[in-house]
């Protein structure tokens, strides 16, 4: 692509997503630092600092890709997507916390493959709601059911992990898009009933463990997981409530000091917020996280290409629920699921997948009919 193309494409690019994601980034180091410098120092900040680097560089190489490109590799992507997720089903998966979702690499490194899955999915439904059909026509059933076919297959191996908690991210996301492709809203109301159903079959027939459906169950009852989640859940819920209107300040929360919420730096890092941050630290970043969903679906309509409108909504509606879900178990309103915060939690595979999905929106705006 020649140069000037290049820095036309830089020119045009929605500045207001990175610059967003990059300050949940800093503020997650912040909180990550509060919820383990007595035991870690400042390795897991550094870690943290440097995924989030690593993602931003891999987002702003995204914006220059030509999204010809990107339609040209969606195969390969989503295809890579599946090997990961196979590879953690045979003896070279881990199981971390009952699910065996991770992939350990040399030099100590580890990869969920359902993260970066996140973005083959994304990509692939675009592909198939949006291109070699006329753009006035709305999607038939020889559109949409096999754009639930290409989800399907992810879902269907996530849930033999089993990890409940992304396969809701990628039925959500697949709801979004299909909804706005412009296809019957019947199609979308027969996908949330399925959606509930499977979460339904996944709690009652055998597919979880007793102590899995346990935890799923006990934000509604702690009494069903005393010592695990149950117990997780009383005291992240302490912490918030305990945090008042300005908090207790960063690195002096009791809660979080005294190492009372086990695994507080990865799926429950709000809880940082809310006892060190206060009720008017938490929700600016609820404001902040509001703002990334909402300009990604603002994208998404400033697209004039429909690929790129349902790659916007895609990515809108994953990092949307997913934050959803992740507050929702927090304050006790939502079941614990095991998703991390987007950019707030540590995580690796996380982070890389958030940045690739800004990259995503913003490579995906500049295509034109």
């Amino acid at each position: 692509m020649p140069s000037r193309q290049v820095v036309e494409r830089y020119a045009r690019t929605d500045w207001g997503l990175f610059v967003a994601a990059l300050g949940l980034s800093l503020i997650g180091a912040l909180l990550i630092w509060s919820a383990t410098r007595e035991w870690a120092g400042v390795a897991l900040v550094v870690r943290h600092l440097v995924n989030a680097g690593i993602g931003l560089g891999l987002a702003l190489a995204l914006v220059a890709v030509d999204v010809r490109w990107l339609r040209a590799v969606a195969p390969w992507i989503y295809g890579a997507g599946l090997v990961g997720l196979v590879l953690v089903l045979t003896p070279l998966g881990q199981t971390i916390n009952g699910s065996r979702s991770w992939l350990f690499l040399p030099g100590g490194f580890s990869l969920q493959p359902a993260e970066l899955a996140k973005i083959g999915v994304v990509i692939g439904l675009a592909m198939i709601l949006a291109e070699g059909r006329d753009p006035l026509r709305p999607p038939t059933w020889r559109d949409v059911i096999p754009a639930w076919l290409l989800a399907a297959v992810p879902i269907g191996l996530i849930l033999l992990q089993p990890d409940l908690g992304s396969a809701l991210v990628f039925g959500m996301l697949t709801i979004a898009v299909v909804a706005a492709s412009g296809a019957s809203r019947w199609w979308t109301v027969a996908a949330l009933g399925g959606t509930v159903a499977a979460v339904m079959a996944a709690l009652w027939v055998p597919l979880l463990d007793q102590y899995q459906v346990d935890r799923i169950l006990a934000f509604r009852d702690p009494g069903l997981d005393p010592e695990g989640i149950g117990y997780q859940a009383r005291q992240v819920r302490l912490a918030i409530g305990s945090g008042g209107w300005t908090g207790t300040g960063l690195g002096e929360g009791p809660q979080t000091q005294g190492g009372f919420i086990p695994f507080q730096y990865t799926d429950f890092i709000f809880s940082v917020a809310g006892e060190e941050l206060g009720f008017l630290g938490a929700a600016g970043l609820v404001l902040l996280l509001g703002f990334l969903v909402l300009r990604a679906f603002v994208v998404g309509l400033r697209c004039e290409d429909p690929f790129g409108r349902l790659v916007a909504v895609g990515v809108g509606a994953w990092l949307g629920f997913q934050i959803f879900e992740n507050i929702g178990m927090n304050v006790g309103l939502m079941p614990v699921t095991g998703l991390p915060l987007p950019f707030l939690s540590y995580g690796g595979s996380s982070m890389l997948a958030c940045w690739l999905a800004i990259g995503l929106v913003s490579c995906a705006q500049h295509r034109r009919r």
